[in-house]
């Protein structure tokens, strides 16, 4: 997927976000996010988008700690994250493609398709937390951005040092679509896992399910799909797999 699929999904998935929180209100509570309700999600997910926007627009190279959000609330509180999500669209668009700046993740060509594939992203899944918060059908994710977003999530995010999920013995687990181009073998041990994008080798425990399905349910906002073989692995990613 090239930088302006990314743009394009951030610009609409923001919009929808906003649009839910409007409908619920902030008082909802948000199912996947024990704790919060909607106005924790705008202030989380508009602090977010500014932080990212900054290191942008700044060309800053080196890691920051993200800002704290203002005390509104209802109507203002959604006003404000519009806010942070217009200055991040147009940040990103309107950025050189060479700029320099930090990132987090490994694998991105480029800190501005890293920036444009990682709020992408960020901001789809709180969206779907914003429109279960009304009670209704989430919108769909694009099979072939689901897809994107599960090998985010395990050849960057659980490539890292902080990812939790380990085992004592080395394990295999196999994440598999059934509609997208996708199948991915998490090498699991007591180090960070190691994913490759192949299907080769037996593996322990298969994950399967739509893409969608997979991606909701790797980011812990649905139940797995299918499993397959063990079934321990796939509570142990349930239990363990919350980025921080």
């Amino acid at each position: 997927m090239d930088t302006a699929r990314y743009l394009g999904i951030l610009e609409k998935e923001g919009r929808s976000l906003a649009e839910a929180a409007e409908r619920t209100g902030t008082d909802a509570v948000v199912p996947a996010c024990p704790g919060w309700r909607v106005r924790d999600l705008l202030r989380h997910t508009g602090v977010v988008h500014r932080w990212a926007a900054a290191f942008v627009a700044d060309g800053h190279t080196g890691p920051r700690p993200m800002g704290e959000p203002p005390e509104l609330d209802g109507p203002a509180l959604v006003d404000w994250y519009r806010d942070g999500h217009r200055r991040l669209v147009g940040t990103l668009a309107g950025s050189a493609p060479g700029v320099e700046c930090f990132t987090f993740l490994p694998g991105a060509p480029s800190a501005l398709a890293f920036w444009a594939r990682r709020q992408a992203h960020e901001t789809t899944v709180h969206r779907f937390d914003a429109e279960s918060a009304g009670g209704g059908t989430p919108s769909p994710v694009a099979a072939d951005f689901a897809a994107d977003g599960v090998d985010e999530l395990l050849r960057g995010f659980h490539a890292r040092a902080r990812s939790r999920v380990r085992t004592e013995a080395p394990r295999i687990l196999r994440v598999r679509a059934t509609d997208a181009d996708g199948v991915w073998t998490v090498r699991l041990s007591q180090e960070p896992p190691v994913t490759t994008r192949d299907g080769s080798g037996e593996a322990e425990c298969e994950l399967s399910g739509t893409a969608e399905q997979l991606y909701l349910a790797l980011w812990n906002r649905a139940p797995v799909p299918a499993v397959s073989g063990d079934p321990g692995l796939a509570a142990l990613w349930r239990e363990t797999s919350a980025v921080i």
